[in-house]
């Protein structure tokens, strides 16, 4: 019987290059699957910052925008609709401070934005999150003598102010959020995105 002799240096490179060629077709095979873990470019669309052109909105309207699948107010208010802010106190206002409320530091005011005139909501009521409608006008038989303007969710009964700010007495907990915004221009307003760029 004659003994075969073993080329080891020949089996090792075999053993190096089998366990090459297994580690580049793992690494191939899982590029696929880490990359549906990325979002899609639908996605990452949903959720970008949104640039608005406010510049043909007309005093005491609103329009809607989308953003991250909600719908986005934005609403230009007269000198008269700020005026009936003023008019509200902690006796008609849960959150009259906007203390417990969702919105950046810089919308915690009384007018809750960074410019008077201009308001921008989440236009989702806070208690389970109908979409309210925009009763600008004051009293009415449909609101009441007492009402001065704002929003109504005609889901539970929810009242919001032109600024937002819930009425105590309703079913909604908090004010409507305001998003991250930064003003563009001064005709076109940035959704989703700080003046330092955070959203």
């Amino acid at each position: 019987m004659t003994d075969n002799p073993v080329d080891v240096g020949r089996r090792r490179f075999l053993t190096g290059t089998t366990v090459v060629i297994g580690g580049l077709g793992a690494a191939a095979a899982s590029v696929p699957f880490i990359a549906s873990f990325q979002p899609s470019a639908k996605a990452k669309a949903i959720g970008a910052p949104v640039s608005v052109d406010i510049g043909k909105i007309e005093p005491g309207q609103r329009i809607t925008q989308k953003w991250r699948g909600q719908p986005v107010w934005i609403v230009r208010r007269t000198t008269a609709m700020l005026d009936t802010l003023k008019a509200l106190d902690g006796d008609t206002l849960r959150d009259p401070g906007s203390d417990e409320s969702d919105q950046p530091d810089y919308a915690t005011n009384a007018w809750r934005s960074t410019k008077e005139e201009y308001l921008v909501l989440v236009g989702l009521c806070t208690h389970l999150g109908c979409s309210p409608s925009f009763v600008p006008e004051a009293g009415g038989e449909t609101m009441g003598s007492d009402w001065i303007g704002g929003f109504f969710c005609p889901c539970h009964g929810s009242k919001f102010d032109l600024a937002g700010r819930v009425y105590k007495g309703v079913p909604a907990p908090k004010n409507l959020i305001v998003p991250p915004y930064r003003f563009e221009t001064d005709t076109r307003v940035v959704i989703g995105e700080d003046e330092g760029g955070a959203s």
